[in-house]
């Protein structure tokens, strides 16, 4: 089972990963660099082919942490478990929504409306994170079946 994750995650994920002996997989975008860890496997490539290699190579057996809402959609469609650097999780009930959302507040911004970015994260973000990192993993972990 593989988690991939990006940035705003990475040293909650590691941290998380040493207690499970998970493979994590980073895909960076900005060329910084990885955890100096075994645990980690870690590429730097172009921010379009970042998505499109995560949604080709995802299987149901994995978990995506992401805040970009069209990635999480790609994943759904593979059957992967989708969880923000929030704690919030995405499922095929909620990303609808979760698209609409996006794709109005793009067309405020067009029109020239000041939208806010994402808040800060918070100590409760982090534990909602870590919380529902927790279910995806366990969930997929009982998905794959028994290791080698």
């Amino acid at each position: 089972m593989r988690v991939r994750c990006g940035k705003r995650s990475t040293e909650w994920l590691l941290a998380f990963s040493l207690m499970f002996s998970l493979s994590p997989m980073a895909r960076d975008r900005s060329g910084r660099q990885a955890p100096r860890t075994s645990e980690w496997s870690w590429s730097v490539i172009a921010q379009t082919p970042a998505d499109d290699w995560i949604a080709e190579h995802i299987s149901a057996v994995d978990v995506c942490v992401t805040s970009d809402i069209p990635l999480a959609s790609r994943c759904l469609k593979k059957q992967a478990r989708v969880i923000s650097p929030t704690g919030k999780q995405f499922t095929q009930a909620n990303i609808g929504d979760a698209l609409v959302g996006r794709e109005i507040a793009r067309h405020l911004r067009e029109l020239g409306t000041n939208t806010r970015g994402p808040a800060p994260l918070t100590k409760r973000n982090r534990s909602q994170f870590l919380s529902a990192l927790d279910t995806a993993v366990q969930a997929a972990l009982r998905e794959a079946g028994p290791g080698p």
